[in-house]
Order: C-alpha cells, then structure tokens, then sequence
C-alpha cells in the first residue's frame, strides 16, 4: 500500500479514546515499536469476527495491542508475554491504568524460554506474534501447538515496509539481513503442509493462518 493510501485510510479510522492517543505519543518519543493504526484496525476487526476467547500475545512492549485488543473484546483474556525490563515497567504502569488490564496477564520473560509457564494458560484460540522477527519460525513452532483446533495466528510486520519486496536495495547489512529472515518465514508460512496462510498489506504487513 502506498503512502497516500495509508495516509486516506489512517484519517477514515474514528479517534481512540485519549488513553490510547497517549500510548501511540509516548511510543513515537521513546520509539517503541508499537503496531501501525491501520493494522491495529485491520486485526481488531479480524478478531471480532472469529470472537476469540483467550488470546496469546508474543511481544508485550508497553502494552499497547494488548489493551486495544482486550478493550475491543470485552470477554477475552490475554496472556503477553515480554522480556524488555523497561518495557515491562511501562506496561505493568499502563495495564494498571486502564480496567481492561485486569483481563491481561503479563508474563516476563523470553519467549523462547517461558513456554511451561504459558502452557498452564493455554490452549488458546488466537496466537499473536509482535517481537523479534528474527525468531518469528521458533515463535510460531513454539506456540501454535498451544492453539485449539480452530485457533488462529496472526503475525505483524511481515512485510516490513515493503522492503521484502526488494531486499538487495537495503545498504545496511544488519537490516538486510533481518528482512531476508522475514522473507524466508514468510515463504515457509505459505508453504507450510499443515497452515495456511493470506498476507494482508496492511499496517506493516499481517500474515493470517489456521490449520489446513
């Protein structure tokens, strides 16, 4: 999607209410990597359609989806998981802020090395992955067996501003090589014998999967 689009579409979304506008001007000062508007909308919108009971979250930041998503879905829980200590910080002040916090769980740790912990809250029916993209494959192994038959995985930023599309115009090398890694999970998502999976250019690129 083109700037102009996504700009046109960002001004057609209603205004959040003003502790969100909050989070969204805290998370640019301090570049928190929190989820594009138009995507937050895209996936809101996705999970009030499949009405998921409990969803995990890998990635908490500040707290941010977490809340949109608890506040957009008045019976659902959320475990998150988080391992930034200052982001932890911030999202505990945040979910204590705000009353849908009170159907968050935050567990703290990485995500790689808590999955005992998590298990005790599964299963799921939506798993939602926002951290390392770099891990996003282990992420996906880890957790998606923790989902119910009809469960859900949603992952952000597959598309990475598009650079997906053209990964030899990266000058960085670091970077280059993170997008090369989203690439590549992004094409063993698409032909994974068990899931399938549609990428929605919206936000930064959102990958939809259920089981086959």
């Amino acid at each position: 999607m083109n700037d102009q689009l996504h700009h046109y579409i960002e001004k057609l979304i209603p205004q959040r209410e003003s502790f969100f506008v909050e989070m969204e001007e805290y998370a640019v000062l301090h570049s928190v990597p929190i989820m594009e508007i138009v995507g937050m909308e895209a996936l809101l919108q996705l999970l009030s359609l499949q009405q998921p009971k409990k969803i995990l979250e890998i990635g908490t930041a500040i707290g941010y989806s977490s809340l949109r998503m608890a506040t957009s879905l008045p019976n659902v829980e959320i475990v998150t998981i988080e391992r930034d200590e200052k982001r932890i910080k911030d999202a505990k002040k945040y979910l204590t802020q705000h009353e849908s916090g009170q159907r968050i769980h935050l567990i703290e740790g990485d995500a790689l090395e808590v999955s005992e912990m998590v298990l005790q809250h599964g299963p799921f029916d939506a798993l939602f992955i926002d951290a390392a993209k770099g891990q996003y494959p282990k992420f996906f192994s880890l957790y998606a067996p923790m989902l119910k038959e009809e469960g859900v995985i949603y992952t952000d930023n597959v598309l990475f501003k598009g650079y997906v599309a053209d990964i030899e115009s990266i000058e960085s090398r670091n970077k280059r090589s993170l997008v090369k890694k989203i690439h590549q999970y992004n094409e063993w998502l698409m032909n994974h014998e068990k899931y399938k999976t549609a990428i929605l250019p919206v936000g930064d690129g959102l990958a939809i999967t259920k089981k086959r």
